[in-house]
């Protein structure tokens, strides 16, 4: 079983009530538009760290984190991203990739808009944990925390914050 904190978008923003919200998980998957080299390094000081880079990330960032990952996680594999759409309007970039090999967890940021849909056609858990930093239209900084098991996801918890 692994604990897993889910977060997008924080553009150079960490607020201190997300770190304890995220203080019992195993590592944080971070989708992109991470902002600063200091958040990144915050993060990954305090737990381990997978995360890719966004369309505001600059080269620093893009050398730290690639633009897309894949990985395997207590079975199921994850396709961590920025820019990936939504179920029935995937982007362009990824969608043949996803109906040519769906992972069992597809997580993608940039809309800041929280969205946890099972896509029945592809057969995977789409999760788009929203904004955690301030910078945005959003009116509510989000993250996501959840636990994986034997293939199993469960035990989702939505942090929501004002971010005024």
């Amino acid at each position: 079983m692994i604990r897993i904190g889910c977060i997008s978008d924080t553009h150079g923003y960490l607020h201190d009530r997300l770190i304890d919200f995220f203080y019992e998980v195993d590592e944080i998957w971070h989708a992109g538009d991470i902002g600063s080299v200091e958040v990144f390094g915050r993060l990954s000081e305090f737990k381990p760290l997978r995360a890719v880079s966004g369309n505001i990330d600059g080269a620093e960032l893009r050398s730290l984190a690639p633009g897309n990952l894949r990985f395997d996680a207590e079975g199921l594999q994850v396709w961590l991203t920025h820019i990936g759409g939504y179920p029935g309007n995937y982007d362009r970039e990824v969608k043949k990739s996803l109906l040519e090999n769906p992972p069992g967890i597809f997580v993608c940021g940039h809309s800041h808009i929280l969205k946890v849909i099972f896509d029945r056609k592809l057969n995977m858990l789409y999760l788009n944990p929203g904004a955690a930093g301030k910078s945005g239209f959003h009116s509510h900084m989000t993250a996501l925390r959840f636990k994986i098991d034997k293939k199993e996801v469960y035990d989702m918890d939505v942090w929501k914050m004002n971010r005024r």
